[in-house]
């Protein structure tokens, strides 16, 4: 690809120390530096015989490293339920394009990361609700949807949760085409914010996560979440967004830790994606400063064209060239292998069944359960 034919992707915020951006037209002191830092170590009692007081950095590590599936418990005190307690990680699957790709991608991941024996919880925030058509939830058979839990006050997440087919570890919360008037619906809350972080808040009593929600009731150890079974206690939880920018994604964006970004390798969508990150910078400044960018994933992708390449490239130079700074991309990758072109993956929504329920021996069913591992083997700093 030349370079006058090169897509303008916003440049990555240059680190203070470093000037190395020729485009220095972007106000360095907007970014919002990541709150990466963790507690001091703790000062350790004096004891009459011990030397390092190994036991308190045994109870600080679990609060700084990510709980990655299940592992065996440690015998230390104060941390037997650590595992309930640690949030889980909430992807925002996002491209303002559309057909290229992120309805398939959330829906074959979320199954090749519950085959795994994560739990995951799917949101559907496209009123289009072919989330929810491609995991066998038809809408005009659901009682509640999206829409009345972010239209009704009354509704909650337990009541419009449900399970996929026969799956213990996934479930979804559906849309419907009622979804569409939402902006409307809360016309009156976006001046006060309330409506950018409606999911948010409706949402967090079945993620664990409502200490963290402003503007909620707070939890604490001495007024914990009452002892109820929930429908779901996820670790990872993937939301649809729709192909726009509208209330609906910045919903998503407000809600989640971290974005993935399915394309399609033509120059188009290279140009959409600098928009993109545009948008996710914005959100970090403002709304969300621990949202960050997990990577890109490549959809019906065809490795063999010259153009496809190209584009690889200019993406993979562009995220290297954000290392050690503080764009949410500064840590994004473009996973491999790509999701190769399959008619499978086309075929297998019209049965409301995964990929790898429909055809597991396929292209499709490899490259999603690689992508799998490749997601749940990926750090990334949240918060």
């Amino acid at each position: 690809m030349t370079a006058t034919n090169t897509p303008h992707i916003p440049p990555a915020p240059a680190n203070t120390d470093t000037p190395d951006t020729p485009d220095a037209t972007q106000d360095p002191s907007a970014t919002t530096v990541p709150d990466l830092a963790t507690e001091p170590a703790i000062t350790p009692q004096p004891e009459p015989t011990q030397d390092p007081p190994t036991e308190a950095q045994v109870v600080v590590t679990p609060n700084i490293q990510p709980v990655q599936g299940p592992t065996p418990s440690q015998p230390t005190s104060g941390t037997a339920d650590q595992p309930d307690n640690t949030p889980p990680r909430i992807i925002a699957l996002m491209n303002q394009k559309g057909g290229v790709g992120k309805t398939t991608t959330c829906t074959n991941l979320g199954a090749g990361l519950a085959r795994m024996g994560k739990r995951v919880l799917m949101i559907d925030l496209d009123p289009q609700a072919h989330l929810s058509l491609s995991l066998g939830v038809d809408p005009d058979r659901i009682e509640k949807s999206m829409y009345d839990l972010l239209a009704d006050p009354q509704t909650t997440a337990d009541q419009v949760v449900q399970p996929v087919g026969d799956d213990s570890q996934l479930s979804i919360l559906p849309a419907e085409v009622n979804l569409a008037g939402i902006e409307a619906e809360l016309a009156d809350k976006v001046v006060t914010g309330a409506a950018q972080a409606v999911l948010k808040q409706k949402v967090a009593g079945l993620l664990g996560i409502g200490s963290r929600v402003s503007g909620l009731a707070e939890q604490s150890e001495t007024n914990p979440r009452p002892q109820t079974p929930d429908p779901i206690t996820p670790d990872y939880v993937l939301i649809d967004c729709p192909p726009s920018l509208g209330l609906l994604t910045v919903n998503a964006l407000t809600l989640a830790s971290e974005v993935i970004v399915p394309m399609q390798a033509h120059f188009l969508a290279l140009q959409g994606l600098g928009k993109l990150f545009e948008t996710i910078a914005m959100m970090k400044q403002g709304i969300n400063p621990s949202l960050t960018v997990a990577g890109v994933v490549l959809c019906m992708h065809e490795g063999n064209t010259i153009l496809a390449n190209e584009v690889i490239n200019d993406v993979n130079s562009f995220l290297t060239d954000a290392r050690g700074t503080d764009a949410p991309w500064a840590s994004a990758i473009v996973y491999h292998p790509p999701i190769r072109r399959n008619i499978k993956l086309a075929e297998s929504p019209s049965f409301g069944q995964s990929i790898f329920d429909y055809a597991p021996d396929c292209h499709g069913a490899k490259d999603y359960a690689k992508l799998a591992e490749s997601v749940v083997s990926q750090r990334v700093n949240a918060d």
